[in-house]
């Protein structure tokens, strides 16, 4: 009957979580974005794809959640931003570092890194397949050589210690690490799924949202 009445509970709150007028808001955005990405529709496309994270930004804000996340979040908007440009790929790659090591103060100050310890194997499984994606790609790094290393190292401790959080959290910071995984593949000319944007983008998009709603219902439940 406990167990019943927690999980009714758990679905209660994710549901209330999921009607908020912010969540809409992002759904729109992000079927908007990957339409006019699908039409290559510049620039409303690049328009559409940066005002996602500060949606969920105000949400986390609107919903008095965790500040550090919303500037995570807000950090992940920079990146989208300069990556927008060529030229600008190292500088968008430096704002998304800013927001994991955001994710990954907050996840820990939650316990995540006492969950880690008590069972590494997660955080081993995702250390290996970054080292091993890292070398495959290795030889068309170019200039990226030395920060991809640094931001994969990064990009793992926020899905490690995501998914000690909780699984929502947890597969937001896998489908992370999946959506960077295809663009650093593809910027070492390695592999490129077809179409290559729009699985960039909605793995992009689907991590940032499920990041969102698990920290904030797990937040909404420890506050009551």
């Amino acid at each position: 009957m406990t167990k019943d009445m927690s999980l009714d509970n758990r679905s209660t709150r994710l549901s209330d979580t999921m009607r908020s007028p912010w969540f809409i808001a992002f759904a729109i955005v992000a079927v908007a974005h990957l339409t006019l990405n699908a039409a290559d529709a510049s620039p409303w496309d690049g328009i559409s794809k940066v005002m996602l994270a500060p949606l969920l930004a105000a949400w986390v804000v609107a919903d008095h959640g965790p500040r550090i996340v919303a500037a995570a979040l807000i950090a992940c908007a920079f990146g989208d931003f300069f990556l927008i440009w060529d030229d600008t790929f190292i500088v968008g790659m430096a704002a998304f570092a800013v927001g994991h090591i955001c994710f990954i103060r907050f996840f820990i100050s939650r316990g995540a890194l006492t969950e880690v310890r008590r069972n590494p194997w997660v955080l081993i499984a995702y250390t290996a397949a970054a080292i091993a994606l890292v070398c495959y790609t290795w030889s068309g790094l170019g200039d990226l050589t030395i920060p991809v290393p640094i931001y994969a190292a990064i990009l793992v401790g926020t899905a490690a210690t995501s998914l000690a959080y909780n699984r929502i959290a947890g597969l937001g910071g896998a489908l992370f690490l999946a959506s960077d995984a295809m663009i650093l593949l593809g910027q070492a000319d390695k592999w490129r799924p077809e179409p290559a944007d729009i699985w960039i983008m909605t793995t992009y998009i689907l991590a940032l949202l499920l990041l969102t709603i698990g920290i904030l219902s797990r937040e909404r439940q420890t506050s009551v």
